[in-house]
């Protein structure tokens, strides 16, 4: 019970082979004592997890020692909730039927043993799908497990006891053994975990429960507006921004330690629950930005010391920016955009991939943050995403570049086509993960739009775009890829000098009849784009163009999907002949 140092010396001792060997004696006073030994040494941040699974038999020895008395039970129950880290040790845990053997130690007469019983089903049931599916059918003493811990989570019962049965009704609920629209979760857990939040409580318990309801409300849109109305949530959540606070400063010093401790602990959880809130509804967005100094105090996290605090600052100022009013308004008064391109300039992967997403956003072409950021130097950064080894760096760099293009002039086009390299954009169309494939041909398609625009980038880089337009088309790619594909060829074919780069290349000509013939109507719709700005009449060398076209079957073609039953199809068809007709 001493320093980590302490422990340290111990377990370099073999002491934990040497305890485990002592559970075998016939004395129970002895078990006992080598059990509370083993606690204490678990329980230590410096001793390894893995130390409890080396030898198979020990998990074994542990369930069936779980009889014996009320201070195995206690001892083993904290020993298992403190070493089940993670999947591997859960299924381990959970074979060896550790549901069944904890289970009647809920109704326990120890306080204690009830309470290490609940936190073992905390850690079991977290991301667990197979043991919360268990969970929610077990019986002790004719009542199911969830009603008994709704029991637990009573105003009258210990915070501790409350806190942590709303977790593991949480943990249920989000690994999909609860409904989000159950009475124990709206009724029961979700207003629990507010509580929880508020002044009274212990900053601590403010902390876990401010994390666990952003947990529990992140995928679900009702819950997020239940939360955003309880108990005046979010103006709650704004005081865990006032520590340390200045009274405290002068009168305890001991109580300052423990507020700085635990400061930066509160305002990571503060921003954790916003992102949660505001991750769907705009009313929600809206109040929590108006909530007192709140994009200051979000400006102010991007750049704090603590990476955990800052990941939590940029996962927030993305919820919030999910808001088309809230880009337009707040964001740039509070110019976010700069501490933003701060943040991306040298930060973790984990901070990286929730910035750049937010990136994109703000690079959308309503944004008004869309100039000064491409002033700060954001091609260059977001080229240099498109090259990292993680795929989902790689799909923001290029999605936001692909926001960044749209409607943009030809100088932000030729930037963008000038610092990513022709090598790199054909890279990426032969990258792996098929969404970093979908956002470079929505880039590409968006680089080719306006007449001028597409016949200056076909006459600089006409060859290799052909080339990876037909690649793409020869390859097993799904039909939004080639349906992407054909759209891009249907922007080049609306060219002026750019068209002629289709006309003279029969292999793509053959290829746009093929999918006007193909049994996927939206790859015979796309088909159709390019043939309908080709034949279009108003435009130089049409006549040429109609005539080639005839001769390769394409009007006989025309005339059967003239009869389709898509009305869509048919319509387009129709219009297309009426050009050979005039």
């Amino acid at each position: 019970m001493g320093t980590e140092n302490n422990v340290k010396s111990l377990l370099d001792c073999h002491i934990i082979p040497a305890l485990l060997q002592g559970l075998l004696s016939p004395d129970l006073k002895f078990i006992e004592a080598c059990l509370r030994c083993l606690r204490t040494i678990f329980t230590s941040p410096v001793t390894p997890e893995e130390l409890l699974y080396t030898d198979a038999t020990v998990i074994p020895h542990l369930m069936a020692l779980l009889s014996r008395s009320r201070y195995t039970q206690e001892y083993i129950c904290q020993i298992f909730s403190h070493c089940c880290k993670g999947p591997d040790h859960q299924t381990i845990l959970f074979n060896h039927g550790a549901v069944q053997n904890i289970a009647h130690l809920l109704t326990s007469v120890s306080y204690k043993v009830r309470m290490q019983a609940l936190k073992c089903f905390s850690v079991l049931a977290f991301e667990n799908p197979q043991v919360s599916m268990t969970l929610v059918n077990v019986l002790v003493d004719g009542e199911l497990l969830p009603q008994i811990f709704v029991k637990m989570l009573q105003r009258d019962k210990p915070i501790e006891m409350q806190l942590t049965s709303a977790k593991c009704l949480t943990y249920m609920c989000r690994a999909g053994a609860i409904r989000t629209d159950d009475n124990c979760i709206v009724l029961k857990t979700l207003p629990c975990l507010v509580r929880m939040c508020s002044k009274e409580r212990l900053l601590e318990e403010r902390v876990e429960g401010a994390e666990t309801l952003a947990y529990l409300i992140e995928p679900d849109v009702e819950l997020q507006r239940i939360a955003s109305i309880t108990d005046h949530l979010i103006a709650m959540l704004a005081d865990y921004f006032k520590y340390p606070s200045s009274v405290s400063a002068i009168t305890d010093i001991k109580r300052l330690d423990h507020d700085l401790k635990h400061a930066h602990e509160l305002r990571q959880a503060a921003f954790k629950l916003y992102a949660s809130l505001g991750a769907n509804d705009e009313d929600i967005r809206k109040k929590i930005i108006e909530t007192e100094n709140m994009m200051d105090r979000i400006v102010t996290g991007l750049s704090e010391s603590s990476v955990k605090v800052r990941l939590a600052a940029v996962r927030c100022l993305h919820s919030l920016s999910r808001s088309v009013q809230q880009l337009r308004t707040s964001f740039q008064d509070h110019a976010v955009w700069k501490p933003l391109m701060k943040v991306l300039q040298n930060a973790p992967d984990e901070i990286l991939v929730v910035a750049s997403s937010m990136l994109c956003n703000l690079l959308l072409e309503f944004s008004p943050s869309k100039e000064p950021i491409l002033e700060s130097g954001a091609v260059e950064l977001l080229c240099g995403l498109t090259q990292s080894e993680n795929p989902a760096l790689r799909v923001n760099g290029i999605w936001a570049l692909m926001n960044m293009a749209f409607q943009a002039e030809q100088k932000i086009k030729a930037d963008i086509l000038r610092s990513l390299s022709t090598e790199q954009l054909f890279r990426l169309l032969s990258d792996s993960d098929l969404n970093v494939l979908m956002k470079t041909l929505g880039l590409l398609r968006n680089l080719l739009s306006t007449r001028p625009h597409i016949d200056k980038i076909m006459s600089t880089h006409g060859k290799q775009i052909m080339q990876a337009v037909t690649l793409i088309l020869e390859g097993e790619h799904n039909i939004e890829v080639k349906e992407q594909t054909l759209c891009i060829l249907a922007n080049i074919a609306d060219g002026t000098t750019a068209k002629e780069l289709i006309m003279t290349n029969d292999d793509i000509l053959q290829k746009i009849k093929y999918y006007m013939g193909h049994s996927h109507v939206k790859l015979q719709l796309a088909a159709m784009f390019c043939i309908s700005n080709l034949i279009w009449n108003e435009e130089e060398g049409s006549q040429e163009r109609q005539d080639k076209l005839r001769d390769m079957g394409i009007v006989d073609i025309l005339h059967k999907l003239s009869q389709s039953p898509d009305s869509n199809l048919c319509d387009k068809a129709k219009m297309a002949l009426q050009q050979y007709l005039a």
